[in-house]
């Protein structure tokens, strides 16, 4: 676990959080600077092992922690068992941020939810709006079943455009996809992974390219144990994915109490964000804007981390004049 670049914050720790032990992994540059939590995607699909691939700049202006989440990473290995809801999630996400305005002397944090972790973050604001400074939704979820039939529209449109027989084939062999409602099962979720890496293929969504791979094992945490968690993940999500059956987050109030802002991939098609953004017209806060980052997809600080690093230091240059 060394701390190669010598930042003044390196952490990685078990907390007793919500009756388990959970993982953090804390990175920064100031003990001054504000404290954002990282919330991942999945349901299940840990990003602490990223963090050399797309994180270094954001550490100059924010101490960020990574959660793996349970039911995720680290935090799976160590409780194999303990298996995560909504509600047990809602409740370890409350008790993470408890821990980490306590142990950085912080009134409130920043929260940024990548994908599966926007609508977990999403939802905790709307709970708990006085712990957090402001809500940054990177690849932001709306409507699951929208989702699926948007962007399988898209890779359907893109195959036809180049004429690819062959992925219209695949395509096509799935059937009607996604349906009027979306079960997660064997048969779904084998229809899905198709669709996937044609939107991988076509660049519209995320592909575990074998970059992604080798920066995981060059993490300074990886540990083997990381991918039998990794091959775990559908099993223990399956009551969270049960949650995700038919949520849209238009059916909960239109009102935050935070300052938003969206930060979307202009490519991506696996959580569209034309969806997005017409839910973010929408919506009323004390303070909102919107980012569509160009030749980004899915996984959009991978994509374009200068990009991306860019705008997060335009959001905190507005958060800190707003305080002024």
């Amino acid at each position: 676990m060394k701390n190669k670049c010598k930042r003044l914050i390196y952490i990685n720790e078990y907390v007793s959080i919500n009756g388990i032990e959970q993982f953090l992994f804390h990175l920064g540059t100031s003990y001054d600077n504000p404290v954002m939590l990282y919330l991942h995607g999945g349901p299940g699909s840990a990003e602490s092992l990223l963090t050399g691939a797309f994180q270094e700049k954001w550490e100059e202006i924010y101490t960020v922690v990574h959660w793996d989440q349970r039911g995720a990473g680290k935090t799976l290995t160590q409780n194999p068992n303990k298996l995560p809801t909504i509600d047990l999630m809602l409740q370890d996400l409350y008790e993470v941020v408890q821990y980490l305005k306590k142990k950085y002397s912080k009134q409130k944090i920043v929260l940024l939810g990548h994908s599966w972790g926007s609508i977990l973050g999403s939802l905790f604001i709307k709970k708990y709006p006085e712990d957090i400074a402001y809500y940054i939704g990177a690849a932001q979820v709306i409507d699951i079943v929208e989702n699926e039939k948007v962007g399988y529209n898209k890779v359907k449109e893109l195959i036809e455009q180049a004429d690819d027989k062959r992925s219209l084939k695949k395509l096509e062999g799935i059937g009607e996809y996604p349906g009027n409602k979306i079960d997660f099962g064997k048969e779904f979720l084998k229809k899905c992974n198709v669709v996937r890496k044609l939107q991988g293929k076509y660049k519209i969504g995320l592909e575990l390219r074998f970059s992604i791979w080798i920066a995981m094992l060059k993490s300074p945490i990886f540990n083997f144990l990381d991918i039998i968690s990794f091959i775990k993940i559908p099993k223990a999500n399956e009551n969270v994915l049960k949650f995700l059956v038919n949520f849209d987050l238009c059916n909960e109030s239109l009102e935050y109490r935070v300052p938003i802002y969206y930060v979307l991939g202009g490519c991506d098609w696996q959580a569209p964000y034309i969806i997005a953004q017409n839910y973010f017209e929408q919506i009323n806060a004390p303070y909102k804007k919107i980012y569509i980052i160009p030749n980004a997809g899915h996984f959009l600080m991978l994509d374009q981390p200068g990009l991306f690093f860019d705008t997060l230091s335009e959001i905190n240059k507005i958060e800190e004049k707003a305080l002024t």
